[in-house]
């Protein structure tokens, strides 16, 4: 067996490190996108959860929720190219959606008008229509991830390098998964938890299948996330943002539900038929 100098041993740890950081920051992390896909199955109406199980049978939403994500490594040109700007929409400061829209490439609103479309189509595949709704999951919760509407000047966050409990981090991986990570949850606990907490009156308040309405609230509050003191992130942090970040899963969790009972509304002419 070949043992490595020491010398080797920490240029291999140098380029593991540089590999691990480079990489994309994912929407949510798995935990955060498996509750709100499980908090959504909560609400389907009975004519969606039929068409759910229709479509994915033996797999839950929560599972869906991460699946767009975990294809990143397949080497197939729609995941390494086509799908790489369905995750996130660009709003520059002092900008609106609706005046910037999607790059020619597409972005998250774009793919989630796409891939409803498809959902709605009576001659889709299955197949296609499979990819559809797991992407439909997927772009829902990315959309209400304040991050990932960017400003076009630090890659969501990715560049702003900071201190997270004392560890090297970057400000979108704080919110994608390092602040839930703090509780030390898992995501069923996170489901029940949060869930509980969702009253009558929050569901009719947050009732918008709008996603420009989505793009809208994670902007405004996007701008309120850059911390004062970037080598400083901890408790302080926590305490004022991880409430936010509670609600965004909510929220996506409640709308999810309620934009795919809309689109396997009863009596659509474009029901799909699984």
């Amino acid at each position: 067996m070949q043992v490595l100098s020491k010398s080797n041993l920490t240029l291999l740890a140098c380029l593991t490190t540089g590999l691990i950081t480079s990489l994309p920051a994912l929407g949510w992390g798995q935990t955060g996108h498996r509750v709100t896909g499980a908090i959504a199955e909560r609400y389907l109406s009975p004519a969606a959860s039929t068409a759910v199980e229709q479509l994915l049978p033996n797999e839950t939403l929560a599972e869906a929720s991460t699946y767009a994500d975990e294809q990143r490594s397949n080497p197939a040109l729609f995941w390494q190219k086509t799908a790489s700007p369905f995750h996130y929409v660009t709003v520059p400061e002092d900008k609106h959606y609706h005046e910037v829209g999607a790059p020619e490439q597409g972005d998250a609103a774009s793919a989630l008008q796409r891939f409803t479309k498809t959902l709605k189509d009576p001659s889709a595949s299955k197949e296609d229509k499979q990819l559809a709704l797991r992407f439909v999951v997927h772009i829902i919760g990315d959309l209400h991830q304040p991050l990932h509407a960017g400003n076009g000047t630090d890659r969501g966050g990715n560049d702003v390098k900071v201190r997270f409990f004392w560890e090297d981090s970057n400000l979108h991986r704080v919110w994608d998964t390092q602040m839930l990570a703090q509780r030390n949850l898992s995501f069923t606990e996170w489901t029940n938890w949060l869930d509980s907490k969702i009253t009558p009156e929050n569901i009719v308040q947050w009732n918008t299948t709008n996603p420009h309405d989505w793009i809208a609230e994670s902007v405004a509050l996007r701008d309120t996330l850059y911390p004062e003191d970037a080598n400083k992130m901890s408790y302080d942090y926590l305490y004022k943002h991880l409430p936010q970040a509670k609600t965004r899963l909510q929220q996506a969790g409640i709308r999810m539900a309620q934009y795919l009972n809309e689109v396997f509304a009863p009596g659509s002419s474009e029901h799909p038929e699984g």
